[in-house]
């Protein structure tokens, strides 16, 4: 079921564009220091997710600043300041615990809040079960909130918007679930790197579905008696998994529970993703991935509790730099993954990215291809003063030296994330820099 425009524009982008901050007039040359200010700000009021005309006007304001001289170290210190400034200004979290909404005039976007909340080691989200016309963050809660403070971590047990059976990926609350994390972040001041997202039952889908697409925002993930979308063979039975799944977890701890004579979520479609998860283990390597199955259990968190699943993953730390990145878009608004980026990613491609610092070498399998696919530098990454080749499925696609751009900057420092901020970014539908 899909939102209403109001309702989801309220819930996924931070703050609502205001008569104060309308869109600043294209000119005719590049912005001098008052216009880049002011389109600084509109650029971070439309949004990490920003879609439509919203996208559109985020586009025109790259082009502004592309009129601009290349930039050298200082002209991006000062934008990536002022972007940090601005980002760092946006809505957090109400300090505390209990019963709060995301949008409290009109009640929209419930969530608890719980855990340790005084100088927390990370940030758990704990996704209830639920169905259609069912679902209760209070269930979350009662099953995840004492393991979670067991490991110093805040705690928040979103409630989906929608109550239907697919509820953590309807349009709207796969957005809300990603508003908290960043409000959090905002707040209490965590390690981007110490994210944790865990549930049970259609929980357990949610851990799996949103916890693979935005792979590159997790330290680690938990899938209790849930199991992703299966595809399903003539005979009915789970032959696959949905894409945007499996090959997205090749860098992110994941723990798999599932009881064989569970009645509510029978193991078949578990059993089908954890052989995926080995098939892709043999074939990309990484995968830090545990499946756990037991029998008599039922429907219920494994034998210890919630307790046990969380110490599976609790010393686990995000890799937000790997050298290698096995990427399956869906969303479209999803536009970075780790160091790749890519403005409208085709659905169900596949992206088998590999870095060589020492060779100065990029290579990158793509199925069926690559078109509009852009990958993002910094120091980190690589040695950003030598030549670099890019190879495209075997065919090199840029030879040079990379440039850094304000495109770059803008497009990764609006997340607030240090670990995914890039100054470069190389486009690989030509040659050359």
């Amino acid at each position: 079921m899909l939102l209403s425009i109001a309702l989801l524009l309220a819930l996924a982008a931070p703050v609502p564009l205001s008569a104060s901050t309308a869109p600043v007039p294209i000119a005719s040359q590049g912005p001098d220091a008052k216009e880049q200010k002011a389109l600084l700000a509109e650029w971070v009021e439309l949004g990490p997710r920003a879609m439509g005309p919203q996208r559109e006007r985020q586009r025109q304001i790259l082009a502004r600043f592309g009129e601009l001289p290349q930039p050298n170290d200082r002209d991006l210190n000062k934008v990536e300041k002022e972007l940090a400034a601005l980002v760092a200004d946006l809505p957090g979290l109400p300090k505390g615990s209990g019963r709060q909404f995301l949008d409290p005039k009109e009640k929209r976007g419930l969530y608890l809040v719980g855990g340790k909340s005084r100088s927390p080691k990370g940030l758990f989200i704990g996704l209830h079960g639920g169905g259609l016309g069912a679902g209760d963050a209070e269930e979350a809660r009662s099953n995840w909130e004492s393991a979670a403070a067991a490991e110093g971590w805040l705690a928040i047990f979103p409630e989906v918007l929608v109550k239907t059976e697919h509820g953590w990926t309807d349009s709207g609350t796969e957005e809300f679930v990603l508003e908290l994390i960043e409000r959090a972040l905002r707040t209490h001041k965590l390690p981007p790197d110490r994210v944790f997202l865990a549930g049970h039952s259609m929980g357990g889908y949610g851990a799996w579905t949103v916890g693979a697409r935005h792979a590159d925002r997790f330290a680690g993930l938990v899938a209790s008696a849930g199991a992703p979308t299966p595809l399903l063979g003539p005979d009915r039975r789970p032959k696959g998994v949905d894409w945007g799944v499996v090959p997205n977890l090749r860098n992110t701890r994941m723990v798999v529970f599932q009881s064989s004579d569970d009645p509510q979520v029978t193991p078949d479609a578990n059993r089908v993703a954890a052989k995926e998860v080995e098939a892709a283990r043999e074939r990309w390597g990484g995968y830090p991935f545990e499946y756990w199955e037991v029998d008599g259990n039922g429907h219920a968190l494994p034998p210890g509790g919630a307790k046990v699943l969380l110490e599976k993953v609790a010393d686990a730390r995000r890799v937000a730099r790997p050298e290698r990145v096995v990427w399956q878009p869906v969303l479209s608004w999803k536009r970075q993954f780790h160091w790749l980026f890519w403005e409208t990613p085709p659905v169900g491609a596949v992206i088998d990215a590999s870095v060589d610092r020492e060779a100065g070498r990029i290579e990158i399998r793509a199925e069926p291809h690559a078109g509009g696919l852009e990958v993002l530098l910094g120091p980190e990454l690589v040695d950003v003063e030598r030549e670099l080749v890019v190879l495209v499925n075997g065919e090199e696609r840029f030879r040079g030296v990379p440039q850094p751009s304000y495109a770059a900057v803008l497009e990764t420092a609006i997340w607030g994330d240090p670990d995914l901020l890039y100054r470069m970014r190389v486009a690989l539908d030509r040659k050359g820099p």
